[in-house]
């Protein structure tokens, strides 16, 4: 099932991070990690469809995503990154594999934070977010998503690290086998993995040859 739904706020997250939020549709659900099928509504770009996750709390009566908008070619999210107050948007019903399973690691790759913002959003809600890490990549600092909240969440769980951009505040690092076998010691944890597509299949591979039980390893098929 579709819903058409208008823009009623627009916030810069980062240099190239946008919140666009919007009314929840009547009788509307997700669960926290779940995305949607999204089209902007003009007559062009009605049909060409994106995924992305809602970052607002489930029980919120608003939704909303947070974009990414990449603007080195007239792409969807370039669109997006144009669009304005009053704007439409056509989604689809809620859909997705990330789902909380309890307390672990959460490793993310620039926007791929974003499935795990509602989740983060609703422990720490719930007062439950204690207990949990993430490690979260990006390119430079400027590019950290919602990086005061995520720290005022997980506190020094929050860890970020940067890998185009030498600095005295995070470590310089990818997250790969050798940062792995330096920071994680319980592979016996659900750990929740987004990110570039290349990105997710090298560490889920790789928890897995550690011992970590595949079925915990939780990220979108």
């Amino acid at each position: 099932m579709e819903f058409t739904v208008s823009i009623n706020a627009i916030s810069q997250v980062t240099h190239n991070v946008k919140c666009l939020r919007f009314d929840k549709p009547e009788n509307y659900h997700f669960v926290p990690g779940h995305a949607a099928d999204v089209s902007i509504n003009k007559p062009e770009w009605v049909e060409q469809k994106r995924p992305f996750t809602f970052t607002a709390l489930a029980d919120k009566p608003y939704l909303e995503f947070t974009i990414k908008c990449y603007t080195d070619h007239d792409g969807v999210t370039n669109q997006i990154g144009q669009l304005k107050v009053g704007d439409q948007l056509v989604i689809s019903d809620s859909w997705g594999a990330i789902e909380y399973k309890g307390e672990g690691c959460f490793i993310a790759g620039g926007a791929g934070i974003t499935p795990f913002i509602a989740i983060l959003r609703q422990l720490h809600q719930e007062g439950k977010a204690k207990g949990n890490k993430l490690f979260f990549s990006n390119k430079t600092e400027a590019d950290i998503i919602y990086k005061e909240e995520l720290t005022e969440i997980l506190g020094e769980d929050a860890v970020f690290l940067l890998s185009s951009q030498a600095s005295t505040r995070y470590e310089n690092a990818r997250i790969n086998e050798a940062f792995i076998n330096a920071n994680i010691e319980d592979f016996n944890q659900p750990f929740y993995i987004c990110g570039p597509d290349l990105m997710i299949e090298e560490i889920a591979a790789i928890l897995v040859n550690k011992g970590a039980n595949p079925e915990m390893v939780v990220f979108e098929k």
